[in-house]
């Protein structure tokens, strides 16, 4: 599952990574607010995001490596 993630990220331009990224880090902070209130139903799903995060970063960098 993971996997497709990554190929569906790697498709997309830097603009449309920029916004999935920022999307991701809004889900993100609504979720550590959530937590912070009461129990979440699915805990993993903060891991999963920060790590969506990770991936979209790291392959914003290699497109930036790619350019130069």
């Amino acid at each position: 599952m993971r996997t497709k993630e990554v190929k569906e990220f790697r498709e997309l331009s830097s603009e449309e990574l920029a916004k999935k990224e920022l999307e991701l880090r809004d889900e993100l902070f609504v979720l550590q607010m959530r937590r912070a209130a009461s129990p979440l139903e699915n805990s993993q799903r903060i891991p999963a995001v920060k790590k969506s995060v990770a991936r979209i970063q790291t392959i914003v960098r290699e497109q930036k490596k790619g350019e130069a």
